[in-house]
């Protein structure tokens, strides 16, 4: 469950989710295949994260998905909710209104070991890369979530919003 404008909605799925940049002002983004096994489907570049269990809040989620997908170990209150997003889609396993929360947190540099993903994670992991600002926003191929080039440019520029900043959905 989650809050919206006072009111309780429920979502086929939470998410959390890191903007991680590092001392160079790259963004690390994950690559996944949209259908596992059916690479005709096509690809989309992530920031690593997934759902938030049920015992968690969105933080602590961030923290536990990062160490998965990345190997880069982070207290919840290292990370800073900067962005969300929300809106329809049918993802084969949740399907309905779907949330993704997107935290920040700077390292001054990461090796990135994905060795902790679940078995899940591991059908759609397509390799990762640190993109710059000019990449992702030159970039044709697909990267969730919307204007994350724009924002990572005001992230980088040091202009953090003091509450998070709402980004366009994805589909």
């Amino acid at each position: 469950m989650g809050l919206s404008s006072g009111t309780v909605t429920e979502f086929a799925r939470r998410s959390a989710r890191v903007l991680v940049l590092d001392a160079a002002d790259r963004l690390l983004l994950i690559r996944s295949a949209l259908v596992p096994g059916k690479p005709e489907h096509g690809y989309a570049w992530f920031t690593p994260g997934g759902e938030v269990e049920a015992s968690e809040d969105l933080a602590s989620a961030a923290a536990r998905e990062l160490r998965e997908e990345t190997g880069l170990h982070a207290m919840p209150g290292d990370l800073m909710l900067v962005a969300y997003t929300t809106g329809q889609a049918d993802l084969g396993w949740a399907s309905g209104l779907i949330r993704d929360d997107f935290f920040l947190l700077r390292v001054v540099a990461h090796q990135v070991d994905p060795a902790g993903m679940t078995a899940f994670e591991r059908t759609h992991y397509h390799g990762h890369r640190w993109w710059t600002q000019a990449e992702l926003a030159a970039s044709s191929e697909t990267i969730h979530p919307n204007n994350l080039a724009g924002l990572a440019a005001e992230l980088i520029a040091g202009r953090v919003p003091a509450s998070p900043v709402v980004l366009p959905w994805r589909r």
